[in-house]
């Protein structure tokens, strides 16, 4: 299908980013055959690694690429969980891990410009010196500007903010014959024919490769607090959440949590949870532009949810201790990670999340499988482990049986995903197709939705040498 890469490409390719920006050796690729995904089967190799510095350089590689065959998997942080990133086919791996650089903060338009290999980290740290931040925070700062935007990643802002494709206002892109496009710009409206630039956000690195984007900023909230509220179970903490916006009122993020997996990343990081009754917390955040304000919304939320089977409402004022709150919900996938085979991030309307855990629950029980469970509570997004062992407690766990394991994997994924699909849910909300969820996405999709991305490919890259093998 696809040209083996010749000697006489190497030295091309070497002519184009430099000798020093080029890996062949297979013990050095070995970073660029996997991302997070833990099921070592979907690893491959590249047959090369190339790091170009420059949009003119990325537009180079694509041209000879679409002249000579050979396929090209762009990469960012590989921080995705779904092997987007994996070179299926070996050729090129792109790696923009070079082109890093914060362009511009424009406080006057409230926009930031920055090249796709950008990690959120570094983008933070420039836009918080101007007072302005990114509102969805995907939860790995390592992540890249770029892997962000091809997943159209969330976050738990969601609920308030929206996505990245509510800020992405421009996108500079390669498409795969080499040609450079610049899509929108520092603009709020955009009312000129098709939206090119929404397609390729979500797109996964398979229509085009965006080496710069415009990202519109907000500025930063003035006042922040976070509430831990725990409940008897999970099934109460989730029905509250409703009952917040009929009360209106619209936190920045509302995060539910099972009570289990909290001692393991308190352990991890060697820090203490606030609140140990219950079962089950909703971990709320509010923002606003006054102190008075602030607690006014506090005191709100307090009511309804000790009105609906909330044991209690703590209030972490300092910044302090929401650091320390905030530390221990973002390191749950890194804690659990050594057990954790996959994580789903299904997503279910609001209104269902609660049946949807009630159902995960009952195939945990059928399995006898212990399924962590958290998410965003507000926008519907549930990330579920399936571990290859079951927690005896903090630093205790009880292996699965391999064989036994093995049989049931797939089964179990199944049957949470088609529970998920019943409830009106999709299979990915913000972690994308990739490798790891093509069956899913046809067995769940509708056939014209398919045969119209399958076209909007074609037209894009005809000779689909742009991470072939992913999403379709």
């Amino acid at each position: 299908m696809y040209k083996k890469i010749e000697t006489e490409i190497i030295e091309k390719l070497k002519n184009i980013v430099g000798t020093g920006n080029i890996i062949l050796e297979k013990e050095k690729m070995e970073d660029y055959s996997h991302d997070e995904y833990a099921v070592p089967e979907i690893k491959k190799y590249p047959e090369v690694v190339v790091k170009p510095k420059t949009t003119e350089e990325v537009s180079a590689v694509l041209k000879l690429a679409n002249e000579n065959n050979f396929p090209v998997t762009a990469r960012g942080g590989a921080t995705g969980l779904c092997g987007a990133c994996v070179p299926f086919y070996g050729g090129v791996v792109l790696s923009l891990e070079n082109m890093n650089k914060v362009v511009e903060v424009d406080t006057n338009n409230l926009m930031v410009v920055v090249e796709a290999g950008t990690t959120l980290k570094d983008m933070y740290k420039e836009i918080n010196k101007a007072n302005l931040f990114f509102p969805p925070h995907p939860g790995d700062e390592s992540a890249t500007i770029g892997g962000v935007i091809a997943t159209n990643a969330g976050g738990s802002r969601a609920i308030k903010y929206g996505v990245t494709r509510n800020f992405v206002r421009g996108l500079e892109v390669v498409f795969a014959d080499g040609s450079i496009a610049k899509l929108g710009g520092k603009l709020m409206k955009n009312s000129t024919g098709y939206s090119l630039q929404n397609l390729l956000i979500g797109s996964e690195g398979t229509l085009g490769v965006v080496t710069k984007a415009t990202i519109n900023l907000l500025p930063l909230p003035k006042y922040l607090l976070t509430l831990i509220i725990p409940y008897e179970d999970l099934h109460s903490a989730i029905q509250t959440v409703p009952l917040l916006f009929q009360n209106k009122i619209m936190p920045l993020a509302i995060e539910f949590i099972e009570k289990d997996i909290i001692p393991i990343s308190e352990n991890y990081l060697d820090k203490k949870w606030p609140v140990s009754q219950g079962k089950a917390d909703l971990m709320i955040i509010i923002e606003s532009t006054s102190d008075t304000e602030l607690m006014k919304i506090a005191e709100q939320i307090s009511e309804v949810c000790l009105a609906n089977s909330a044991i209690d409402v703590f209030i972490a004022e300092s910044a302090e201790k929401q650091e320390t709150i905030l530390a221990i919900r973002g390191i749950f996938y890194e804690a659990l990670k050594s057990h954790t085979i996959e994580m789903l991030d299904i997503t279910v309307p609001i209104s269902e999340i609660a049946n949807f855990v009630d159902e995960v629950n009952k195939i945990s029980k059928k399995y006898n499988m212990w399924f962590p469970i958290y998410g965003h509570a507000g926008d519907g997004n549930v990330h579920i482990h399936i571990m290859n062992a079951n927690l005896k407690g903090v630093d205790t766990w009880e292996p699965l049986d391999a064989e036994y394991f093995k049989k049931n994997f797939n089964a179990v994924k199944e049957e949470i995903y088609s529970a998920g699909h019943k409830l009106a849910g999709i299979v990915s909300g913000e972690h994308g197709i990739g490798l790891v969820k093509k069956d899913l996405l046809y067995k769940y999709s509708n056939p014209k939705e398919i045969e119209l991305m399958k076209s909007i490919k074609k037209a894009f890259d005809p000779n689909s040498i742009l991470n072939p093998g992913k999403i379709f």
